[in-house]
């Protein structure tokens, strides 16, 4: 039996290169670095204070105030990214979209870890009774694939991988052999991550999986 032909019909992206194709890719072709020094919190006490922060972006250009106050950022930058590429694809022009055909697969390491430890704060210094009702919803790693299947109606295949930093390619990677399989006709795939947070910066340096180079943080990456 030969298989369908699978081919990339739109592209999206957030990034600290920029938060569309095109920034991106013109950042790539000139070898702009997306590293700076970190300017979320006070990084005073970390040996490494270089990250790759997105600097560009504003939720609101994608997702009304109130979902923007219910989601963690990488929910955000994943969602975002969906709306690019799906634009960039042309594919709600289509009359013959059968968008039960069509899936989502997003993929994260981390998840919500801001609202992880946000939450975590709460619990610790308020109690349980003062833990937020989204907290679970915003944390989640699956969260961004409902988010981005609801924005759209599309009720395919929905959920996420986690597989640490391959997480992104083996989404598109599935999504690939889930069209080839006939399961799906169309998927909206890739990765979503916001994990510059104390936690994670203090867990990676101390594995010393950071430059420490913090004199010179757009050279640090290498």
């Amino acid at each position: 039996m030969e298989r369908r032909r699978v081919v990339v019909t739109g592209m999206g992206v957030v990034s600290p290169m920029g938060s569309s194709v095109e920034t991106f890719w013109d950042g790539l072709r000139n070898g702009r670095p997306g590293t700076g020094m970190i300017t979320r919190f006070d990084t005073g006490e970390f040996a490494s204070r270089i990250a790759g922060e997105v600097s560009d972006f504003d939720p609101l250009d994608y997702m009304g105030r109130k979902d923007v106050r219910k989601t963690d950022p990488f929910t955000q930058y994943g969602l975002a990214a969906s709306i690019q590429a799906v634009k960039d694809s042309g594919i709600l022009e289509l009359d013959s979209l059968d968008r039960e055909q069509v899936g989502v697969l997003a993929g994260t390491g981390t998840g919500g870890i801001s609202v992880t430890e946000e939450s975590a704060r709460t619990l610790a210094e308020r109690g349980p009774g003062r833990m937020s009702p989204f907290c679970i919803p915003q944390m989640i790693c699956n969260i961004v694939a409902g988010h981005i299947a609801i924005e759209f109606g599309f009720t395919g295949p929905n959920f996420g991988i986690v597989s640490a930093c391959a997480s992104g390619a083996h989404c598109i990677g599935n999504s690939l052999r889930m069209i080839q399989s006939g399961e799906a006709d169309l998927m909206i795939s890739g990765g979503t991550e916001a994990p510059i947070t104390p936690l994670t910066l203090g867990g990676f340096a101390a594995m010393k999986a950071l430059s420490t180079r913090n004199d010179d943080p757009t050279g640090a990456s290498r």
